[in-house]
């Protein structure tokens, strides 16, 4: 026989082999063709349940900001560009229904709760500034509002309490470049080879030891990629309290393990020769070693995500839905990534699953890292969610999706692919054992699990966000830190207070703490019989 001959005796027993095989598959009947059925998740099992804890649209924003600017009976300026003596709106977000009548809702067929709106509004021209928010509704058209501030905190906000906008961080860079700087101009030019540009200012909290205080320690950098990395030995502590912007004022400066009344002082130490410096060695704009460019050459592209029939869940809005699972999502403005009516196979699992804040508490010799202490919330941890990268942030097939936001800004912002939505491989089988024993057999499941991701870059620190949903039914709430650390400048017993990271770098001790709210439904009910009514809860939910 020749060749040609072999390799078709070949090709036809391999095709009787394959028709074989999907006799034997199909003859149950169950299967009607040989091969792999699709299991993505039809779109018509989503409702409209979830829009109970939908963000709140474009036009919905728009709408509550033209309200107030009609019915507060004060003028209200841009956030992006308000003094401190200004009347602003801070931000606009979902007000959430109590979960009372979310579940009423949800579970018992009745009314759906009205929507309304949260609103933060600064009033810094008034005769007593302050904080206040309301309850704006009901929308699409809105008609009230009502000031909950005395029901959320037992009383007036005083106006010091307000976080910062970002035009107030703007403003103490105009005072510290326009004001503060020109007082030490042998020793800014010198030492620190300032020529009006190439300094950062990175700000600390909190603003003050004491209820009432405004004052914050300005550590300063040099303005490169990654400034993070470059502190240059100046601290300025400014005192921002007043309402007048021409009435901010130096309070103390440190250099080198002292501490100076001002600029001024400094100056005179330094050119009367009583001042010991460590004159800056200039960096790249690249940033130099803190440059995040890879420093060899990808050995070309790596592993990716594969979904070989499309995806096995489905998001439709605010919903996500897979053949295990189903939960709302929102972004709120401070707190950041929150889902809710968790359900796993169709059960309630948990009402709630939210971050709630983050904070970081450092430790060092000079007192822009000692009083150090960030609660992340206060600068907005959904504020601050910005594009995924594909095939970097989140995998190539990922289903990503938009975050609606108004926060210190006049009109409604939107951000594209702000979350994404993936299966992902766990990379080990849930479960598998070979027997080689009598009788000897395999039995093995594969570990995937559905993602829910968000990241969020606050200053020096990226937060990634990660609700893991595993077919088991447990549900995993992870972290991850990425960015920069926070650095001060490297000086006497520095290292009894962190590591040496660069020439003149400390990179200064700290620990971190993340809040999650977790109000979990764990109860069963009593049903009658006939009706199947959950008639009273054995256990209520509770919140961690």
């Amino acid at each position: 026989m020749n060749g040609k001959a072999l390799l078709f005796v070949l090709l036809l027993a391999l095709v009787v082999i394959f028709s074989l095989v999907c006799v034997l598959l199909t003859r149950g009947g169950e299967t009607t063709r040989c091969g792999y059925q699709s299991q993505s998740f039809p779109e018509h099992l989503h409702g409209d349940w979830s829009q109970v804890f939908e963000d709140l649209s474009q036009e919905e924003m728009a709408r509550v900001a033209r309200y107030l600017k009609s019915n507060l009976g004060a003028s209200l300026e841009d956030a992006s560009q308000a003094r401190p003596s200004d009347n602003c709106i801070y931000s606009i977000d979902l007000q959430l229904p109590p979960k009372a009548e979310s579940l009423a809702f949800l579970d018992h067929g009745g009314i759906r709760p009205p929507r309304q709106a949260l609103a933060v509004v600064y009033f810094g021209n008034q005769p007593t500034p302050n904080v206040t928010e309301y309850v704006v509704g009901p929308l699409p058209e809105p008609t009230y509002h009502q000031d909950v501030t005395v029901q959320k905190y037992g009383g007036q906000l005083p106006y010091y309490r307000r976080p910062p906008l970002d035009a107030e961080y703007k403003q103490m860079a105009r005072f510290l470049h326009g004001v503060a700087f020109p007082t030490a101009p042998s020793f800014m030019q010198q030492v620190l080879g300032y020529d009006g540009t190439n300094l950062a200012a990175m700000t600390t909290s909190p603003r003050g030891l004491k209820s009432g205080d405004r004052s914050t320690w300005l550590v300063l950098f040099q303005n490169v990629t990654g400034y993070f990395l470059h502190p240059v030995g100046l601290e300025v502590l400014l005192d921002h309290s007043s309402l007048d912007l021409s009435l901010w004022a130096v309070k103390k400066v440190f250099y080198g393990s002292r501490y100076f009344r001002d600029l001024a002082e400094l100056e005179r130490e330094f050119a009367e020769g009583r001042l010991q410096v460590e004159k800056v060695q200039r960096v790249p704009a690249e940033g130099g070693f803190a440059s995040l460019k890879p420093k060899v050459s990808p050995a070309g592209p790596g592993p990716v995500n594969y979904e070989p029939h499309g995806p096995r869940y489905s998001v439709s809005g605010n919903q996500v839905l897979s053949s295990f699972w189903s939960f709302a999502f929102r972004m709120d403005v401070s707190r950041g990534p929150r889902l809710f009516d968790i359900r796993f196979k169709g059960q309630r699992i948990a009402y709630e699953l939210s971050v709630q804040d983050t904070m970081s508490v450092y430790g060092s010799n000079s007192p822009g890292g000692m009083s150090t202490r960030y609660m992340d919330a206060s600068f907005g941890i959904g504020r601050l969610t910005f594009p995924l990268v594909r095939g970097v942030d989140c995998p190539y097939s990922a289903t990503y999706l938009d975050v609606r936001s108004l926060a210190q800004a006049e009109r409604p912002l939107v951000t594209r692919d702000a979350l994404c939505v993936f299966e992902q491989d766990l990379g080990a089988p849930l479960r598998r054992h070979y027997s080689h024993l009598r009788p000897i057999f395999y039995g093995g499941l594969p570990a995937t699990a559905l993602v829910f991701r968000s990241v969020s870059s606050i200053g020096n620190y990226d937060y990634i966000w990660d609700f893991v949903f595993h077919t088991n039914g447990a549900i995993e709430s992870k972290v991850r830190a990425s960015g920069y650390i926070s650095s001060s400048f490297l000086y006497g017993d520095g290292l009894d207070y962190g590591n040496r990271v660069g020439g003149h770098t400390l990179g200064s001790i700290h620990t971190h703490f993340v809040s999650y709210k977790v109000d979990l439904d764990v109860g069963e009910c009593v049903r009658s019989s006939q009706d199947l009514h959950c008639l009273k809860p054995l256990c209520k939910g509770f919140v961690i």
